[in-house]
Formats: C-alpha cells, structure tokens, sequence
C-alpha cells in the first residue's frame, strides 16, 4: 500500500463509516494521546518500566497504527499530500544531514 493508498483508504472510510472528520484541533488532540499511548508501550517494552498485569507488548503496531490513522486524517482533511511531503522532507533530511550524523563521534 502506498501512501496516497492509504490517505484515500482513510478517507473513504471516513466518509462511509466515520460519518466525517473530527474538527482539526480534535484530531490533534487525539494524535497527542495516541503518541502518549504509544510510549507508554515503548517505556515498558523498551525502556525501565514493567508492563502490568492486564498490559501486553503485542500492542506495538496497533498502537504505531493509531499515530499513523490519525496523522493521515489530518492531512487529509488539510489538504496535505503526504507522499509529497514526505519526499519532499527527504530531500530536506539528505541536504542538512548528510555529512553530520557521520561526522558525529557519539554515533560511532
């Protein structure tokens, strides 16, 4: 699946059983608690903490999975085509970065 797949995948599913995109700042707002969500997994699983009892780290993906839903809804109800933008910050990535992370001791 691609990611224009995708955006158009969220959107038909918004609009046929979603009824319709929540507000924007909404949207931002759940983003907030799917990412907080999402690190709480990664705290467990990969950082100091415990998972309790009633927790599991088979969550991972379903939780990367939210952020992702999420995001594409918020591109998709501001006109943003991620595939573009994702190239498009690539690029930028490449251009910055290119010599600094190799030239940086902590990363050997």
């Amino acid at each position: 699946m691609t990611i224009q797949n995708a955006q158009q995948e969220v959107d038909q599913w918004i609009k046929t059983i979603g009824v319709r995109y929540f507000s924007e700042l909404t949207n931002m707002a759940i983003l907030t608690e799917e990412v907080g969500e999402l690190a709480r997994i990664m705290a467990r699983k990969y950082g100091d903490q415990s998972f309790k009892k009633n927790e599991s780290s088979d969550q991972l993906g379903d939780e990367l999975a939210d952020v992702l839903w999420v995001l594409i809804c918020i591109a998709n109800q501001t006109g943003v085509d991620l595939t573009d933008a994702f190239k498009k910050n690539m690029e930028k990535k490449t251009l910055r970065d290119k010599d600094r992370h190799h030239a940086n001791d902590k990363l050997k």
